[in-house]
């Protein structure tokens, strides 16, 4: 496995591919890699002929008060996980790389970026939009792997991706997830084994939000609502929102008549989760 830490290396690596006709596949990630990433990586080996992995903790998407200096950095293991899985290369660009002086470019997609994330986190999203931007400009890939449990995360960067003529496939690979249901996180270290076990909560939230959906109930509120109930029984957890949105813009939903995405985000003390879940109406049987 090749490790490349120059933008301009790695461009000219891809571009020497892309020349020969090779297919490249490209998973962007912050490190601290788990199993959902090896899922991911898994999904992207099978798309493609040569896959790029990057590692890369973007702080344009950290606010002032947010955990960048603690975002954990196992680099080693990291390179280890991805070694073993047959990535291509690591692309590892510095800050300073990514971001030199003089550099004054951000992207932005108001619209999907000013509810649920980002109205918590109103930096967050800007700067997403901006490395992934960077990021695929510089590795050049045909298709692009991304992760379910950053739903909103997803929807924006498909209209990144459409909005700018990138040329590049977004796949969405379904959230991976612990053996009791909570969605694999790196941020899932920071929990105590009594918030581990907590947890779940957000989970079991919205199953039960699918669930009310599953039996009939349509009114969006209502529906919130039952995914409410069950995290109020676990005093721990803070609710930052709970939403029943249209899974294409993320706009919330009085009515739910067709496919909807359950959205959820929750604190544990000074841990953040976030998780979702695609419901679809059942169709009504006429006799």
């Amino acid at each position: 496995m090749k490790i490349i830490r120059s933008p301009q290396a790695m461009t000219a690596w891809s571009e020497n591919l892309r020349r020969q006709g090779v297919t490249i596949g490209f998973v962007p990630t912050m490190g601290a890699l788990h199993d959902g990433h090896r899922e991911l990586i898994r999904a992207a080996r099978l798309r493609c002929d040569a896959l790029v992995v990057s590692i890369f903790v973007n702080p344009t998407q950290f606010g002032p008060q947010e955990d960048l200096a603690k975002y954990p950095r196992p680099i080693s293991r990291d390179r280890a996980l991805c070694r073993k899985e047959g990535v291509d290369v690591c692309f590892e660009p510095t800050a300073e790389a990514m971001y030199p002086n003089g550099f004054q470019t951000m992207v932005t997609l108001p619209t999907i970026a000013r509810r649920w994330e980002g109205e918590i986190r109103p930096h967050h999203f800007s700067g997403v939009a901006t490395v992934v931007t960077k990021l695929c400009g510089i590795v050049r890939p045909q298709v692009a792997l991304f992760g379910q449990k950053d739903f909103q995360q997803s929807v924006l960067v498909r209209q990144l991706v459409k909005d700018l003529n990138l040329s590049i496939e977004v796949v969405v690979h379904p959230t991976v997830r612990e053996a009791d249901g909570l969605a694999m996180s790196s941020r899932n270290v920071y929990l105590s084994q009594e918030d581990r076990k907590r947890a779940v909560t957000l989970y079991k939230s919205l199953r039960a939000g699918a669930e009310v959906i599953r039996r009939g109930v349509t009114d969006g509120k209502a529906v919130q609502s039952a995914m409410a109930y069950v995290l109020k029984k676990e005093p721990a957890m803070t609710i930052d929102y709970l939403a029943v949105c249209d899974p294409s813009t993320l706009e919330p939903l009085c009515d739910v008549t067709s496919r909807v995405v359950l959205l959820g985000a929750v604190r544990i003390g000074s841990v953040r989760l976030i998780d979702n879940l695609l419901v679809a109406l059942p169709r009504r049987s006429f006799k």
